[in-house]
């Protein structure tokens, strides 16, 4: 260990446990040692942005590094190998996908071709062969174009988990964790328990309004619920920067979603329309964070079907 005990040392302590800052390229902050986060922008994928819009992140360990998804675009993907190479001599031999939505994936292919398992739950399969995934790409490379055109694919992985597994590479052990359905049906998160970081993909957006989409928002609070048993120093959200608040963080996220269930639930109950529901419910604890007008109007309403449905 004593290679990586050296590497860590050279990392300026300023940046360590600091929150990543949203940039308009891949550049990697370190948030732990020998943990860094490249953090994407609070905005709609668009050609502008690249589909920088995720964040990724990758861990150094003495054999190798491990990635935790791969962001928007191969473009993105490879300039984040490239910082990566800056840091360390040690090739990507892992990545691993929290979960397949287009933000996070986009740049397999880069990392594949530079000779990097993919791993991510089970579930995903069914997505990755889906036409919805296919229309997903196509609208991509019309409205993210060139970043995403005819040469990007999607990519399955190497490795499908259907359960807890336990990756150990160059002596660092990282707990991979299936808490889906939630956001999607195949959510992982990804805890390294010897520096008390959590990964934790879609689960959490921090500093900003999540996207709900088609999401089963009852198991998405049940698992971080869960997640905040976890002895945690730093949380990777999947939007947004950095956290060394842990609890409030995960809370923040729960909130939301529990606020969407029980206005939009009481709505369905009492079968009143979802205008008048969503113009009557109090949004004021929401209503400054990033993205909320982007996204909370059709979050409600997905809710307000989803609780239409649970009620039958």
């Amino acid at each position: 260990m004593r290679s990586l005990a050296a590497l860590l040392l050279a990392v300026p302590a300023l940046l360590l446990h600091g929150a990543a800052r949203a940039q308009d390229t891949p550049v990697p902050e370190a948030v732990a040692p020998g943990v860094w986060m490249v953090q994407g922008q609070s905005a709609l994928g668009s050609a502008a942005n690249r589909n920088f819009i995720s964040n990724a992140g990758f861990v150094l360990t003495n054999d190798g590094v491990v990635v935790i998804d791969a962001l928007g675009s191969p473009a993105l993907a490879e300039e984040l190998l490239a910082q990566i190479r800056r840091i360390t001599p040690l090739p990507v031999t892992h990545v691993i996908i929290t979960h397949y939505h287009a933000d996070h994936i986009y740049g397999l292919q880069a990392f594949k071709a530079a000779g990097a398992t993919v791993i991510a739950q089970r579930a995903a399969g069914e997505y990755l062969n889906s036409e919805t995934a296919a229309q997903r790409l196509k609208v991509s490379r019309e409205q993210i174009f060139p970043w995403i055109d005819e040469n990007t694919r999607l990519v399955p992985a190497d490795r499908w988990i259907d359960g807890p597994t336990t990756l150990t590479l160059g002596g660092m052990e990282f707990r991979l964790q299936p808490v889906g359905p939630s956001h999607t049906p195949e959510d992982l998160v990804v805890y390294v328990p010897r520096l008390r970081v959590l990964f934790a993909g879609d689960l959490v957006f921090r500093g900003r309004v999540p996207f709900v989409g088609q999401a089963d928002s009852r198991r998405w609070i049940e698992a971080l619920d869960s997640l905040l048993g976890y002895d945690i120093a730093v949380v990777v959200p999947g939007h947004g920067p950095a956290s060394t608040s842990a609890r409030a963080d995960l809370q923040l996220t729960r909130d939301y979603l529990a606020h969407l269930r029980l206005t939009m639930g009481e709505a369905a109950r009492n079968m009143e329309p979802f205008e008048e529901a969503y113009a009557r419910a109090d949004w004021s604890r929401f209503d400054k964070l990033p993205l909320f007008q982007a996204a909370n109007r059709i979050n409600a309403y997905n809710t307000y079907l989803l609780m239409e449905h649970e009620a039958k």
